[in-house]
């Protein structure tokens, strides 16, 4: 459906703290520079994650025949991915459908769906591979 062409795989990847549920007590009763430290050693664990999953997500892509550059950006994932295609002017934004379990999100999983709720452009959306 795509003929090998160029694309940019982009990879998401969420601080810490807009994820870690907010606990008054925990924060209250830490140092301030030990709780700083630590979200930070996490964020960078992060980080590295999203970049070796950028780097395998690049790979596949130019494996597959595609003239594929990475993009790492920091934010929701959803969200980012609507971004940096519009500002790519991506024809089409091409997502992965997961499934993350609960009902609504058994088809797309959550960030497919968003960016197909959300998105701009036209979205192509790759069902999930399962082994027979």
């Amino acid at each position: 459906m795509l003929a090998p062409c160029e694309a940019v795989v982009i990879t998401a990847w969420e601080p810490a703290a807009s994820w870690v549920p907010y606990d008054p007590v925990t924060v209250l009763a830490a140092p301030v520079e030990r709780l700083i430290s630590h979200v930070a050693g996490i964020d960078d664990s992060l980080r590295d994650i999203a970049q070796l999953t950028l780097d395998r997500g690049v790979q596949l892509a130019i494996d597959a025949g595609f003239n594929a550059e990475g993009r790492l950006v920091r934010g929701r994932p959803a969200h980012m991915i609507t971004v940096v295609a519009e500002e790519l002017g991506a024809d089409p934004i091409v997502v992965g459908a997961r499934g993350a379990g609960r009902v609504e999100a058994a088809l797309l999983g959550s960030v497919s769906g968003s960016v197909v709720a959300h998105a701009k452009r036209p979205v192509l959306v790759v069902p999930r591979h399962t082994a027979t």
